[in-house]
């Protein structure tokens, strides 16, 4: 235990004009820059030990993105891989760092971000200054919304539509909770940086799907310095988010005056709620010094893989593709492959802490009850845990949604974990956060 001291650093990672987008059923050519991408690092060390959460505007990063930039991370500053957080925030506006469905990769893009990603680290590594930092939580419930339904006829599917009349009820929960990690600086009081948390997927454009934005991720961060009235690095990790989105079906849609109304409204509602959270704390909240830990566990992930009769339809089907609906054919383009695609993996779980705070990094598009199940069984009187971290195998459904089926369980290159991985995950970091508060409390 010791002295904190934090340090920031951002670097834009905008790419240009005519790049491939992914996050649809399409590919997309961008035509516009509505606001920069970013690279954001946050470093805090206690004296003896220093953690880094690096949060990147892109749908994914791929696992050579990350295990690169952690080894030149350490390579530069000292700090151990294990203590290195780097999530994406899961923007459907940016580059297609993967080919994902039916966008290519953006040639050289995953590249590129790399030396960003470690130089922002090296940048907020190199500059940090005394701290003091507290955590706290809000809630906006109203803005998470279980994206999985149950219908009248038995089935269950992802976005019913709204008002649909043959919908029963959401197949499942939410987490409202909007988690925050806060440094100031001791004498001042002024904000060094707020490393937020929430499980939604993300919010989107309403009319135009071809511009370029980081999403309502960074205009959360736009209104918090807006509100506070300082430049400060505000940071949005995304949560589990892989059934939640932010549209309630059982109302009418809301109305949009411009393309990103309704992403800088959620993230008004967001900043909102941080800010009002932010000021309930008490000055005997922030603590100058203290205890910062990461442990990372390196788990089995045998991908689950198409039948020989599901990868002879699907040749079928592309070689004669003649009256199939277009859907069919993406999918049985598909299936060709993640036949290709390596079965037996290692994923990792990683668990940090900053005095009282778990952060649990779980990768890939993680469904919103393992999140809850982290939480709930943490050591730590409060938990974040942050989806789409040191890479992704894509959504990580839980056993019932699984039986169950639609779009987050149908085999593709972003849906393969089998059952028994969110219980798997879920054990691993809720072992590792307890080791932890061991280490900070032998």
């Amino acid at each position: 235990m010791g002295k904190f001291t934090v340090g920031t650093a951002k670097l834009d990672i905008t790419p240009g004009l005519g790049c491939h987008m992914c996050g649809y059923f399409n590919d997309r050519l961008s035509t516009d820059i509505h606001d920069p991408l970013y690279v954001k690092a946050l470093s805090i060390s206690d004296g003896e030990r220093e953690i880094g959460l690096i949060l990147v505007d892109t749908i994914y990063l791929p696992q050579f993105v990350v295990e690169k930039s952690k080894e030149l991370i350490a390579a530069k500053t000292g700090v151990d891989a294990e203590h290195v957080l780097i999530s994406a925030t899961h923007t459907h506006t940016g580059p297609a760092i993967v080919a994902l469905l039916g966008a290519p990769e953006e040639p050289g893009y995953a590249e590129s971000v790399i030396p960003k990603i470690v130089d922002a680290f090296t940048l907020a590594h190199n500059s940090r200054v005394p701290a003091e930092i507290a955590h706290a939580s809000g809630d906006v419930h109203e803005e998470v919304h279980n994206r999985r339904w149950h219908m009248k006829d038995g089935t269950t599917v992802m976005n019913p539509g709204y008002k649909n009349p043959n919908a029963v009820c959401p197949a499942g929960p939410t987490d409202p909770q909007l988690g925050l990690l806060i440094a100031r600086d001791p004498e001042t009081k002024k904000p060094l940086a707020l490393y937020a948390n929430l499980a939604l997927h993300y919010v989107g454009p309403m009319k135009v799907h071809t511009i370029i934005s980081a999403d309502y991720f960074e205009f959360f961060a736009y209104a918090m310095q807006r509100i506070a009235g300082e430049d400060f690095l505000v940071m949005m990790a995304n949560g589990t988010q892989g059934n939640i989105n932010n549209c309630d079906f059982t109302q009418p849609p809301r109305t949009s005056r411009t393309n990103f109304q309704q992403a800088e409204r959620v993230a008004n509602v967001c900043a909102g709620e941080a800010w009002k959270v932010w000021n309930l704390l008490r000055d005997e909240d922030f603590k100058t010094e203290g205890f910062v830990d990461g442990k990372l566990t390196m788990v089995p992930f045998k991908a689950r893989t198409p039948t020989a009769e599901q990868l002879e339809e699907s040749k079928r089907m592309l070689a004669n593709p003649a009256g199939i609906h277009p859907h069919k054919l993406l999918y049985a383009n598909e299936i060709v492959e993640v036949a290709k695609m390596p079965v037996d993996l290692e994923v990792p779980v990683q668990s940090l802490c900053v005095n009282d705070l778990g952060i649990v990094g779980l990768h890939g598009e993680v469904f919103v009850e393992i999140g809850l199940d982290t939480k709930e069984r943490s050591p730590f009187p409060q938990t974040m845990v942050v989806g789409l971290a040191n890479g992704t195998v894509g959504y990580i459904a839980t056993d019932k949604a699984l039986d169950e089926g639609s779009y987050e369980t149908q085999l593709c290159r972003h849906v393969r974990s089998p059952k028994g991985t969110g219980k798997l995950w879920a054990d691993t970091a809720v072992a590792d956060l307890a080791e932890l508060k061991k280490r900070e409390n032998p």
